[in-house]
């Protein structure tokens, strides 16, 4: 009798925990949907903006002031970004709650003054605040508050990229590498769905890159496919390493954060004088220009540095939607050398460096699903382990954990370079 009882309170145990954790990650997507959906639109709004009034661009050194002034009126600090979210993760720090408002609106000046940057970072830190606040407001425990967290992350970048799977397996496998924090599953897929569909609800704008010519599973194609795989790898270690240097560097010569953002917009306006405004904003009609096979062989090189100096110098935004702009522009240009169509060789470009940059394989399986479909994804799955494993311990992220080697089996528990 004993053991139906003992039975019987177990099941009861995980039935309360199951529907717990339905509402709270609900109300965690309802607030993530809503919240990305309205920052997609100002982005998108702003966007429109820059490109109609050219004239924007020169103002971006007062915008740096202006993003400086922000952080400053919220009392959080410039270095607290989507680091300070995967920290919040591991330990017992919260992510603050006014870094929502600061990140939405410094990334929305971005946005409108040509600084090049994406939107993703700023869907990391949104999305840590808003969980980590409904998760104090519920009044969870540490080992909670974590879930809660990724939670967050997941609901507000699927209400920006449309993408709840990939949204979902992100959250849980970015922050330590060679672990998924599988207790996160079905709250993380509960936050993740319903910002979605709330973002859906608000017609928030989605891109969307189409692929005609996938070639058949095959020696051949596999094969120049490991060869892509390989050359994004060998990309996004020279993206990761001249990310971090810059910033490096920027801080090293200019002590005065203000001085730094100013020097970093006039280099940007600079830049843009010389080769184009192109590499400006996100990018993503250049983007859907690579799936069309209309690119040029610099873009990708243009965009590293434009990406390094915008975030380098202080401004605020993303480095993924970057990421993708540079793994298709390089994908569209490498593969017309190994035979492949344009629109195929940017969609694997933009998946393997998506994979390199972030060292997130089953989420990068996922986002070759949910953007290209279904045909193409054994090849696809190939070149997220080529890149995976070839792009080494480097990573976008200085606080994400390498926990186990991507050569053997061994514990190593070290920082992504």
């Amino acid at each position: 009798m004993s053991y139906y009882l003992e039975t019987l309170k177990s099941v009861g145990k995980y039935l309360l925990a199951f529907f717990r954790w339905i509402v709270i990650s609900v109300i965690i997507g309802f607030a993530g949907g809503v919240v990305g959906a309205v920052f997609s639109m100002a982005v998108g709004y702003v966007t429109g903006l820059r490109l109609e009034h050219g004239s924007l661009l020169y103002f971006l050194p007062i915008g740096g002031i202006v993003i400086l002034l922000v952080y400053k009126l919220f009392k959080i600090s410039q270095s607290m970004g989507t680091n300070t979210v995967l920290i919040a993760v591991r330990t017992q720090e919260h992510v603050p709650f006014l870094m929502a408002p600061s990140i939405f609106i410094s990334t929305v000046i971005t946005h409108l003054l040509g600084g090049s940057a994406g939107r993703e970072g700023a869907a990391l830190q949104l999305g840590g605040s808003i969980g980590d606040a409904i998760g104090e407001l519920f009044k969870l425990d540490e080992k909670d508050m974590h879930i809660v967290t990724l939670c967050g992350m997941s609901a507000v970048f699927s209400a920006l990229f449309s993408t709840p799977l990939t949204a979902a397996f992100f959250a849980m496998e970015v922050v330590s590498v060679g672990i998924i924090y599988y207790s996160g599953l079905i709250p993380c897929l509960a936050s993740s769905l319903t910002a979605y569909g709330t973002a859906k609800l608000l017609n928030a704008p989605s891109e969307e890159f189409t692929v005609k010519i996938i070639p058949q599973l095959a020696t051949q194609s596999v094969i120049k496919v490991v060869a892509l795989a390989a050359l994004c790898a060998l990309v996004s270690i020279i993206f990761c390493i001249v990310m971090h240097r810059t910033a490096q560097l920027f801080s090293k010569i200019f002590k005065n954060d203000y001085l730094k953002i100013i020097i970093g917009g006039i280099i940007i306006i600079i830049l843009s004088a010389i080769f184009g405004r192109d590499c400006c904003g996100a990018g993503t009609q250049i983007i859907e220009k690579a799936f069309e096979g209309h690119t040029s062989p610099t873009l990708f090189i243009l965009k590293i540095i434009f990406t390094a100096v915008t975030i380098g110098s202080g401004y605020k935004g993303g480095e993924i939607v970057p990421t993708m702009f540079i793994g298709a522009t390089f994908g569209s240009f490498a593969g017309c050398f190994l035979g492949l169509s344009p629109d195929f060789a940017a969609a694997v470009g933009l998946v393997a460096m998506f994979c390199s940059v972030v060292n997130c394989p089953v989420a990068s399986i996922f986002l070759s699903i949910e953007m290209f479909g279904t045909q193409g994804l054994l090849l696809f799955a190939v070149a997220v382990g080529v890149s995976y494993m070839l792009s080494g311990y480097y990573g976008l992220y200085s606080s994400q954990k390498i926990m186990y080697s991507k050569l053997r089996a061994e514990y190593i528990n070290i920082n992504a370079k």
